[in-house]
C-alpha cells in the first residue's frame, strides 16, 4: 500500500513533513540518478567513447520513481561528462501482482493493488517496481 492509497494521510501531515517527504523521493531519484550516469560514463571511457548517445532504462509501471524527474536530474548531473547530451529512454515494465487472500494474480489498474476478485489489499508485488539499466549507445572516436 502506498501513501497516495490513503488520501487521509495527507491531512495528518503537515505542510513540512510533505516537503521532507517531497525532498526524501527526490533525493532518492537524483542518487539513482548519478548511479546510471556513473556506469554510463564508465562504460564510456572503457570502451574510448566520445560520448553517451543513448541510455535505456527499465522502469516498473508502479515505480515510485517519475521518468521525468529522472530526466530533469540527468541533465543537471550529467553537465561536462560525456552522459551530457546522451537522450534517456524508458522501457515501462507492466505490473503484476498476487492476491495473497484468494491468491489470484492480476495486474494493478492506476497503481491500485487492491484485488479485483476479492477486494482484499494483502498483495504480493511479482513484477512492476523494478528499475535498472538495460544498455547504452556511444559514438566511438
Amino acid at each position: 500500500m502506498r501513501l497516495t492509497d490513503w488520501p487521509e494521510v495527507f491531512y495528518y501531515f503537515g505542510v513540512e513533513q510533505l516537503v521532507v517527504c517531497f525532498i526524501k523521493y527526490s533525493m532518492r531519484e537524483r542518487n539513482i540518478t548519478q548511479t546510471f550516469i556513473d556506469k554510463a560514463n564508465h562504460q564510456a571511457y572503457a570502451t574510448h567513447s566520445k560520448r553517451v548517445i543513448t541510455i535505456n532504462l527499465a522502469l516498473g509501471e508502479i515505480s515510485e520513481l517519475d521518468p521525468t524527474s529522472l530526466q530533469i536530474h540527468w541533465k543537471e548531473l550529467s553537465k561536462g561528462t560525456p552522459a551530457e547530451h546522451a537522450q534517456l529512454h524508458f522501457r515501462l515494465i507492466p505490473a503484476e501482482v498476487q492476491c495473497m487472500a484468494c491468491f489470484q494474480k492480476y495486474q494493478p489498474v492506476n497503481k491500485k493493488i487492491s484485488c479485483p476478485y476479492c477486494g482484499s489489499v494483502g498483495a504480493k508485488i511479482l513484477t512492476g517496481e523494478e528499475c535498472y539499466f538495460e544498455s547504452i549507445e556511444t559514438e566511438h572516436e
